[in-house]
């Protein structure tokens, strides 16, 4: 009778525990930018397909704050970034910026003469850099915590915000990167663990930072391009320990890196003039490519063969997007006028690559350009142009699209979304609507979407 009682025990035990193992599994993590694999790409099957202002709204939270920063989730947990101005001094009065408007601007070149340049008045501001963990279930703030309160420490464009970067969590730790303010670990309950300042540097134009941190493997990858020392940093995530830094020849980029797992190993991807390939382990640079364009904006995508990547182009200067080939070893950049090359598979010349980064689904990459609403579908294995459409009426598109049920879905940020069906066929097919300013990308779920306007989050399910 006792064997039989333990037996019954352990039994129930392995139900129990293969159930909260199943319940795990359907609760999909959203780690950090661009999602659990850089790619946003999703496994989510019970998604809402229509929504409003109203319908399919599961919880709104306001912040007091502001910050382009995307939100993540782990568990039953989503996490923002933001900075709310406790003083800010009158802004100088000057001509119009040249270049885009936003957190990762880069068409077009700045103006060394713009007066904004050499304003100081920044000096006098006075911000809370803060660190939100909102319940997911309920939209219910379970923490608030103050990183940082005081003056900033380098100038932004006054249409960026001091919370552009996209915090990233291992499910142990949240990581709020602040650019030029700081870097602030935290544990999932918000005590801090630890912090670390990477230096202060001026980026172009006084336009600020928008790079957001990426972790693999226990290792947290910063890329903090500026005017003035450029590098790319690994550091261990339990500790802030330094395990390895690579000075970059580069000025300032917008890009977040990328961990690139092909068939042949896993390189760390980091994009500027020159795009580069990185061990991950151990900083050992493995290939460059010259690629041109304007500032890094958009981040990489690959699959087990190939790398896709490319700038974004200005009024004068178009930029390419590239193949690179799995393997690639030393300086790849094509010879002028070549559409390959050695570690190159193919160059598609002006893609139209704004800020948002491009998709990789079903052997084909889907590019939306920042304005304009021009949408172009291209082969992955040729570099060939599948089709190009534009969608009238489209504001400007800074987050990053993604697939679900066989669609394509992006939002203007207008918080217009819409969808399309992936593949040869063009049709606008849906058309949903949220209110306020939305640049971040979205957060995917289970079975909702998080989106985060300027000053808001949408928890979105049926």
């Amino acid at each position: 009778m006792k064997q039989r009682s333990i037996l019954k025990e352990c039994t129930l035990a392995g139900i129990a525990c293969l159930f909260i193992l199943t319940s795990c599994s359907q609760k999909q993590n959203w780690p950090q930018f661009r999602g659990p694999h850089g790619n946003m790409l999703s496994s989510s099957k019970s998604l809402p397909e229509v929504w409003d202002t109203v319908k399919n709204v599961a919880w709104t939270y306001k912040n007091d704050g502001t910050g382009w920063s995307s939100p993540i989730v782990w568990g039953n947990k989503v996490f923002i970034t933001s900075t709310f101005p406790e003083k800010v001094a009158p802004v100088p009065e000057h001509g119009p910026m040249q270049g885009s408007q936003g957190p990762r601007p880069g068409q077009g070149q700045p103006n060394d003469d713009n007066p904004e340049d050499n304003d100081t008045t920044f000096k006098q501001d006075i911000y809370r850099w803060e660190v939100t963990c909102v319940d997911l279930n309920t939209g219910k703030e379970l923490w608030k915590k103050v990183a940082f309160k005081g003056n900033p420490k380098v100038k932004k464009q006054p249409m960026n915000t001091y919370a552009s970067e996209t915090p990233a969590t291992d499910g142990k730790r949240v990581f709020a990167y602040f650019g030029m303010t700081g870097l602030f670990c935290y544990e999932m309950d918000g005590n801090l663990l630890w912090k670390k300042d990477l230096g202060a540097y001026n980026t172009q134009g006084g336009w600020g930072t928008g790079s957001s941190p990426i972790i693999s493997n226990g290792i947290l990858y910063i890329q903090v391009d500026n005017e003035v020392s450029s590098f790319l940093v690994a550091l261990d995530a339990a500790t802030g320990e330094e395990k390895w830094k690579a000075q970059r020849e580069e000025k300032t980029n917008y890009s977040t890196p990328y961990i690139w797992k092909n068939k042949i190993r896993t390189e760390l991807i980091s994009c500027g003039k020159t795009a580069r390939s990185y061990n991950p382990e151990t900083g050992i640079l493995l290939w460059e490519l010259k690629t041109g364009g304007e500032q890094a904006i958009p981040s990489p995508v690959g699959d087990e063969n190939n790398l896709y990547l490319g700038n974004a182009g200005g009024q004068e200067t178009k930029g390419n997007l590239y193949a690179v080939k799995a393997g690639a070893e030393g300086d790849i950049t094509p010879k002028t006028g070549d559409a390959a090359g050695t570690g190159v598979l193919w160059i598609f010349p002006d893609p139209g690559l704004g800020s948002s980064s491009p998709l990789l689904y079903n052997g084909l990459l889907y590019i939306i350009s920042s304005r304009g609403g021009e949408i172009k579908c291209i082969k992955a294995d040729d570099g060939a142009l599948v089709s190009m459409n534009r969608v009238p009426g489209l504001g400007a598109v800074w987050a990053s699209p993604w697939v679900y049920n066989n669609k394509i879905w992006f939002f203007d940020e207008k918080g217009i979304t819409k969808s399309f069906v992936a593949g040869n066929a063009f049709k606008i097919i849906s058309d949903n609507r949220l209110d306020g300013k939305f640049w971040a990308s979205v957060a995917i779920t289970g079975n909702a979407y998080i989106f985060k306007s300027a000053d808001a989050l949408y928890c979105i399910k049926e």
